[in-house]
């Protein structure tokens, strides 16, 4: 049994009045790095370690430019959310449970980033599957 993980961006979130009272540019609006819907999936194996390179050229569905988002072919995952999904991801690939007795299904997450103005929030699954 192999293991993979899908992250999919599930929200966004926005807090100007944090954002006014906080940040040096008080306008600085939704986090750039991410769209809702986006999706990603990460495989680690003999021919390719997505966990290593933080989730370079994961991307798999935007709405957005690729070139632009994070997890696509030009920019890793952002700190922020790589500091608060990494361990997840990492159990998943590895087979583990991501987060047994507290949400329904034991190979799933919720988790978000930890900008407290503009949080990003991501599901994310681990995929077990049979080699081809």
């Amino acid at each position: 049994m192999k293991h993979k993980v899908k992250v999919t961006v599930i929200g966004k979130k926005l807090y100007p009045e944090l954002q006014k009272q906080y940040c040096a540019d008080p306008e600085a609006g939704a986090c750039p790095c991410y769209n809702e819907g986006d999706e990603f999936v990460f495989f680690r194996d003999d021919s390719r370690d997505d966990f290593w390179h933080m989730g370079l050229n994961t991307l798999t569905k935007t709405d957005g430019d690729p070139d632009s988002v994070a997890g696509g072919p030009s920019r890793p995952f952002c700190s922020e959310a790589w500091d608060a999904i990494s361990r997840y991801i990492y159990a998943g690939l590895e087979g583990g449970s991501i987060m047994k007795s507290w949400m329904k299904e034991e190979n799933t997450m919720i988790a978000c980033c930890s900008d407290g103005t503009r949080p990003v929030v991501f599901r994310i699954e681990r995929i077990d599957y049979e080699e081809d």
